[in-house]
C-alpha cells in the first residue's frame, strides 16, 4: 500500500501539485513509520509548499531513520536556510557534504552559509551599542535556486522526514523575562535518555520518546531568534524546563512565528505565564 501511494505522490509531485504528494506520502507514512525515504521526499514537498518548518521535521526524522541518507541532510540544509537558520544549515550540509563528496550542491550552499554568518557577524558589529531591530527576520530569498537544483533526480520523489501529526501528549506554557523565555513542557515521570532537546537560532526542536506508544514531538518555529549556545533545559520530575535565551531584549507576542503577528515591542512587560 506505501508503495502505491509513492507512487501517487510522485505523480502529483511531477504535476505541480505538492499538497497533494504530502497528502500521500503522510498516508504511506502512517503504513509505513520507519520508512526514511517517506519523510525525506514529504519534506520536499513541503519545502515546494514554502513550509520550511515542516520540511525540518521530516528531513530529521529521516536522518533519524537512516544517518546516511544524503537527500536528507540537503532537504535540512536547504529549509533551514530559508529559515535563515543558518549554522544549522551549514551544519546540515557539511555532513551531507561529507556523505556525498562528489555533489557540487553542497559546496555552493555551504558558500551561501557562510555568505550569510559573516554578513550576521558584520551587522552585529555595526549595531552594537544601538537599539535593538523591531523587525522580524524574513526568510532569505537568495537561494532560490537551490529549489530547483534539490529536485536533481526527481524522476522520483524525495521523501522528507516531516514527523506525522499526532494529538499532544504533554501540555506547554511559556513565559519571559526581558532577557530569556520559559517553556515549561509537563511530562511527568521522563527518563533523561528520552528526552532530546535542540535549539536552532530560531526553531526550537523537542522529542520525548514514549514507551509503547508515539514518540512526542514539539517543534515550533519561535516568535523571534534566540542565542542557541546559551539557551538551556533541565529535566525534572514533573516537566522540562526549557531556557531561551532571547537575542534581542523585546517583548514576544506569542512563542511561535506567525505571519500575522504585529511588530515585537521594546518595553518589556513584567513576567506572565502564556497557556496553549
Amino acid at each position: 500500500m506505501a508503495t502505491n501511494l509513492a507512487e501517487k505522490a510522485k505523480t502529483a509531485f511531477l504535476d505541480d501539485d505538492f499538497e497533494g504528494a504530502v497528502e500521500f506520502l503522510s498516508q504511506a507514512i502512517y503504513s509505513n513509520s520507519e520508512n526514511a525515504d517517506l519523510y525525506a521526499d514529504r519534506a520536499q514537498a513541503h519545502i515546494k509548499l514554502g513550509s520550511f518548518t515542516e520540511a525540518v521535521s521530516d528531513a530529521n526524522k529521516a536522518i533519524e531513520l537512516d544517518p546516511t541518507m544524503v537527500k536528507a541532510y540537503l532537504r535540512k540544509g536547504s529549509a533551514c536556510m530559508k529559515l535563515e537558520e543558518y549554522h544549522t544549515a551549514k551544519a546540515a550540509l557539511e555532513k551531507g557534504a561529507s556523505l556525498s563528496e562528489d555533489d557540487s550542491r553542497f559546496a555552493k550552499l555551504i558558500e551561501e552559509c557562510k555568505k550569510h554568518l559573516a554578513e550576521d557577524i558584520t551587522d552585529q558589529k555595526a549595531h552594537d551599542g544601538a537599539p535593538p531591530s523591531s523587525e522580524t527576520a524574513l526568510p532569505s530569498e537568495q537561494i532560490a535556486e537551490a529549489d530547483e537544483e534539490i529536485q536533481e533526480e526527481h524522476g522520483t520523489v524525495q521523501q522528507t522526514n516531516a514527523v506525522e501529526p499526532v494529538k499532544p501528549k504533554f501540555r506547554h506554557e511559556f513565559y519571559q523575562k526581558p532577557e530569556e523565555v520559559v517553556v515549561t513542557i509537563f511530562a511527568k515521570g521522563v527518563a533523561p535518555e528520552d528526552a532530546h532537546v535542540e535549539f536552532g537560532e530560531q526553531i526550537l526542536s523537542v522529542k520525548i520518546n514514549v514507551p509503547s506508544e508515539d514518540a512526542y514531538y514539539f517543534q515550533p518555529r519561535l516568535f523571534q531568534k534566540v542565542v542557541p549556545e546559551k539557551c538551556r533545559y533541565q529535566i525534572l520530575s514533573t516537566k522540562i524546563e526549557i531556557r531561551l535565551a532571547k537575542a534581542e531584549a523585546i517583548q514576544w507576542k506569542s512563542l511561535e512565528y506567525s505571519k500575522e503577528a504585529t511588530v515585537p515591542q521594546k518595553v518589556i512587560v513584567p513576567s506572565g505565564r502564556c497557556l496553549s
